[in-house]
């Protein structure tokens, strides 16, 4: 790694300290307080020039900006554009927020707004190349907005892979969304065990907790748009980890959490163009 690479990774990293991250381990996905719903991005991938991306410092006394990208991302023009339109929002919405705010504010309310948003390789093969995008952006408040995104492009077919088009029929999503809920339930379960309440307090967490279980994770596409690959041997897949942000499943606190979903419960309902990426041995 460079030295100016590692130099803009920590300022990126100091950044999301400041934005009050925290990651733990729970049965059935991670919890990592750090992220929130994508910014959405357009439908098409760039038609136009490649997009070049370099990593972005820069800060005046209203607000700072810290942007991260993989080595080597600009090999994949299409899946750069991606990113850079991901980018290129959450950096739009914090400086409508800058120019929104009160130029008299002071102390704590008057702190620069900011915006940490690292890009990090997940997986990269000949088939598939995953990114994350995890991240905060602060303006005003008791803590940073967090930020998600994953982005899976499959080289050979030249194109982002994408929840609508990876499973087929709404029975496909009925199946994986039950798998789902009862990972998601069981790990709410453990969590409040956990914290050793009383009988009654436990019964009203759950409740509400299984409550936006249940309305995050209706089986619709958009619901399961975030995933990442988890690759077997031979360079194909053994799972999808689904990606949910604070307040879908769960409140703020719980922050994101994932789900792997085996490819014994997906490969009966993808799309056939996609089977061959996916084992289920």
């Amino acid at each position: 790694m460079t030295r100016s690479r590692y130099c803009l990774v920590a300022f990126v990293l100091l950044l999301a300290l400041a934005g009050c991250r925290r990651e733990a381990e729970v049965p059935g996905g991670a919890v990592d307080g750090a992220a929130q719903a994508p910014v959405p991005t357009a439908d098409g991938v760039a038609a136009d020039a490649p997009v070049v991306l370099e990593d972005v410092m820069e800060s005046d006394p209203r607000y700072i900006i810290g942007i991260s990208y993989p080595p080597g991302i600009n090999s994949y023009p299409e899946l750069a554009a991606e990113l850079k339109r991901y980018a290129d929002a959450a950096r739009a919405d914090l400086m409508d927020a800058v120019e929104a705010r009160d130029p008299s504010s002071t102390g704590a309310a008057g702190a620069p707004y900011d915006l940490a948003l690292p890009f990090d390789m997940v997986m990269e093969t000949p088939e598939v190349v995953a990114v994350q995008a995890t991240g905060t952006s602060y303006t005003g408040g008791a803590h940073g907005n967090p930020l998600v995104a994953r982005f899976v492009w499959l080289p050979a077919r030249a194109e982002m892979l994408r929840a609508e088009a990876l499973v087929q029929g709404p029975g496909g999503w009925n199946d994986i969304s039950a798998f789902v809920r009862e990972s998601l339930h069981a790990a709410l379960s453990q969590r409040l065990d956990a914290d050793d309440l009383e009988p009654e307090d436990r019964m009203r967490l759950m409740r509400t907790g299984g409550r936006m279980i249940d309305e995050g994770t209706v089986p619709t596409a958009g619901n399961f748009a975030n995933f990442e690959p988890v690759p077997s041997t031979g360079g194909r897949l053994r799972a999808l980890r689904f990606v949910f942000p604070p307040y879908q499943v769960g409140p703020y606190s719980d922050g994101v959490q994932t789900v792997e979903v085996p490819a014994a419960v997906l490969l009966p309902h993808l799309a056939p163009e996609y089977r061959a990426l996916f084992t289920a041995g």
